[in-house]
């Protein structure tokens, strides 16, 4: 079942529960300054509040069109009243269209839907480069210095979201949650043997070993 992703800036991201349509699944999430917290597989749709607690909407669109991962997503700024000058600058910024707020799950859900019926959704980012490390998304490929890593659907999956999160310390909580590992509950020690597949994968590639391990905290992805 293919997946659609819907972030919201807003706590009601926090709250949605999925909804399954035409062979989709919606999930919600919460969107914070920093973009999104797990993987992003699949189209993604981010709403955008005029105004966080953070930082302005307008520095978020202009953070979502610098990002890797977000670069494609569709954004929708959610503004406060219908004002001109909000809307040119919400577009400005790098905002796909705009709604009224406050949202409401349903209001959510009938614009994504009504927006994909009209074929308004971007192509998904195919490929990332890092360093000598390429991931290709569409063919579900990872080369060091263009040879291969064979890896596992699930290695090459938290390679991904490693390579996404590159030079911070990630806990096993944290690669859990962000390769979307919640349920059925993971015992973290088995992200012990997921680090463990992928560094001998990335070894027999000649990639060495760029995957450290930060005594009680969890694992970094070192950027050279």
């Amino acid at each position: 079942m293919d997946v659609v992703n819907i972030f919201l800036t807003s706590e009601l991201g926090e709250s949605l529960d999925d909804f399954v349509h035409d062979q989709r699944r919606f999930t919600f999430d919460r969107l914070g300054p920093d973009g999104p917290r797990r993987l992003v597989e699949g189209p993604m749709w981010a709403f955008v509040d005029w105004v966080m607690p953070e930082l302005a909407g307008l520095e978020m669109c202009r953070r979502l069109r610098a990002d890797a991962r977000t670069v494609d997503a569709h954004v929708t700024m959610v503004l406060e009243e219908d004002d001109p000058e909000d809307r040119r600058r919400a577009l400005r910024a790098g905002a796909d269209d705009y709604v009224i707020g406050p949202l409401t799950r349903t209001a959510v859900l009938d614009r994504v839907l009504a927006l994909q019926s009209r074929g308004v959704e971007r192509q998904a980012t195919r490929r990332f480069e890092l360093g000598a490390l390429t991931i290709d998304m569409a063919a579900l490929q990872a080369r060091w210095n263009e040879q291969p890593i064979l890896l596992r659907p699930n290695e090459f999956r938290l390679l991904r979201f490693l390579a996404e999160n590159p030079n911070r310390v990630l806990t096993r909580e944290d690669l859990i949650n962000g390769l979307g590992k919640r349920e059925p509950p993971i015992d973290e020690r088995t992200v012990d043997v997921w680090i463990g597949r992928l560094r001998r994968a990335i070894k027999a590639a000649g990639g060495g070993n760029p995957l450290r391990t930060v005594r009680s905290l969890g694992y970094v992805f070192d950027l050279g």
